[in-house]
């Protein structure tokens, strides 16, 4: 057990927890500082040859860009066009003419809209759009914060479409995502139904608010695990949270239609709006052609799916056995920028409208594509020169068989630092996978505690404070609302721990 390897092995890390969190870097700055911390380690320490440390650089940042910034950039460009032609505020509409009943509004804004921005987009969105409507709702700014920062956390492993979950996937070298995604969903579930009654609880400031919309709430917690397993099993990770969310969405409009009005609960100043179907249909066009695009090119229609998986290229950039597949066609980014475009088109978008939008959303995510490039080309240099299997012998050693106990713990951190569940993922997939492989257990179950980790990490990083704060008139009340959502961060955590114990008994 050599301690030295390890804190050196940790290094482009720690780097980047004292930019981020002591020197307030911004967070593509710190991701090319920790970068170059990585490349001078492996070229000084762990003498790797100048070649490997540049083809792992070059391999990170190419699978980087593609596609995870292609997603990126599709995802959040889809949602910016549909607020610059008027359909969030039509499907902001269709949300708030459900239900007057404040418990119900914040089930159907902060955990199942929340849900969809974040699995069609993420990066933020699903904080700052529910945290906004929610104010403009009458609710009150913190609180509205912090039911969306934990209605956010755990659907993160399947935001922008997937991902987080596809970006680790790929990384550890798995085959597909549906064993990964199913574990992850297997550990998450708990949360995904305990989280709504707490919405309902924080809404009516008492356990007494659950009373009259238990079944409700149970149901907008169980429409989202269901379909969770069944789209994750047979499609992937891609379509996961879009599925379960509009599922969730569904069942709980359906429900709450039947509920009697409870005068104690009433929202008050809330102007409802009638939306034709027409309208409705319009307003959600892109989403609805993502769905379906990513669907009819899924597995589920092998010859659809066969066809477009011939238009990819092998490159093999540092072991000449195992290689990175880029698709050129059949990758989400693809679809998800032709059903923005289309959609636009339905939308009575111009040419020059949507040119303004993007170009107006590569500058938004500037920082976050710089972050991607550079976290990538760092953890594949870690990758090859042997540091992440440094930091995961020194694990083993200290904690033996019971290392997944504080496996959700790496991913909590690396998501509190960095803001991403997919950079967590970077920084400490191949180590849980590593982990797993040392002691003998499922590396699926193994990476996902990583996931699970990333739900907690989410709900508490400065990042998702700042946007939540700045999506409801910019207040500077971090410390305060941080302390709002720690308890709960907390108690979740350490679930994540006794999730991971019981782990051990079944995937050892």
């Amino acid at each position: 057990m050599n301690v030295l390897n390890f804190v050196l092995a940790l290094g482009p890390i720690l780097y980047l927890i004292v930019a981020l969190m002591g020197f307030k870097q911004a967070a593509w700055k710190a991701a090319i500082g920790a970068a170059v911390v990585a490349a001078l380690e492996a070229l000084l320490y762990w003498k790797t040859p100048a070649s490997i440390v540049g083809l792992s650089a070059l391999e990170g940042i190419c699978m980087a860009l593609w596609p995870i910034v292609l997603v990126i950039v599709a995802a959040v460009f889809t949602y910016n066009l549909v607020c610059d032609t008027g359909g969030m505020k039509v499907i902001q509409s269709m949300l708030t003419s459900v239900s007057s009943d404040r418990r119900i509004l914040v089930l159907l804004v902060a955990w199942c809209f929340g849900g969809f921005m974040e699995g069609m987009a993420g990066f933020g969105t699903a904080i700052a759009i529910p945290a906004g409507l929610l104010v403009s709702l009458g609710f009150p700014p913190l609180f509205s914060c912090m039911v969306c920062l934990l209605s956010n956390g755990f659907p993160t492993p399947w935001g922008s479409i997937g991902i987080p979950t596809v970006t680790v996937a790929d990384l550890v070298g798995f085959s597909s995502t549906n064993a990964l995604s199913v574990m992850q969903t297997m550990q998450v579930c708990i949360f995904m139904i305990i989280i709504p009654f707490l919405l309902v609880m924080l809404t009516g400031k008492s356990v007494k608010a659950i009373k009259g919309v238990f079944g409700v709430t149970l149901a907008s917690g169980l429409a989202f695990v269901i379909p969770m397993f069944i789209v994750s099993q047979f499609v992937g990770a891609e379509l996961v949270m879009v599925v379960a969310s509009v599922c969730s969405l569904a069942v709980t409009i359906l429900m709450a239609k039947r509920l009697k009005p409870n005068p104690e609960y009433e929202a008050e100043g809330i102007e409802k709006e009638n939306v034709s179907v027409k309208g409705a249909l319009v307003a959600c066009a892109p989403f609805i052609l993502i769905f379906v695009f990513l669907l009819l090119t899924s597995k589920l229609i092998p010859p659809v799916n066969t066809f477009l998986s011939q238009f990819s290229t092998t490159v093999y950039f540092v072991n000449p056995e195992s290689g990175t597949t880029f698709s050129w066609i059949n990758t989400p980014g693809v679809w998800i920028f032709l059903s923005a475009l289309i959609g636009g088109m339905i939308q009575k978008a111009s040419g020059s409208q949507m040119w303004k939008v993007f170009k107006a959303t590569l500058k938004q995510m500037s920082g976050s594509i710089i972050v991607m490039l550079a976290v990538l080309a760092a953890a594949k240099i870690m990758i090859y020169s042997g540091m992440i299997g440094e930091i995961a012998a020194f694990a083993i050693a200290v904690m033996g068989s019971a290392y997944p106990i504080i496996a959700p713990w790496l991913g909590a951190l690396g998501t509190f630092v960095t803001g991403s569940g997919t950079s967590s993922g970077v920084l400490f997939g191949q180590v849980q996978y590593d982990a797993a492989m040392a002691l003998g257990m499922n590396p699926a179950w193994m990476v996902s505690l990583n996931a699970l980790g990333v739900g907690v990490g989410k709900m508490l990083a400065p990042q998702s404070v700042a946007i939540a704060l700045s999506a409801v008139g910019g207040l500077k009340e971090d410390s305060k609302l941080l302390k709002m959502v720690l308890p709960y961060g907390a108690v979740f955590l350490l679930m994540a721990s006794v999730i991971a114990g019981i782990g051990i008994l079944f995937f050892a």
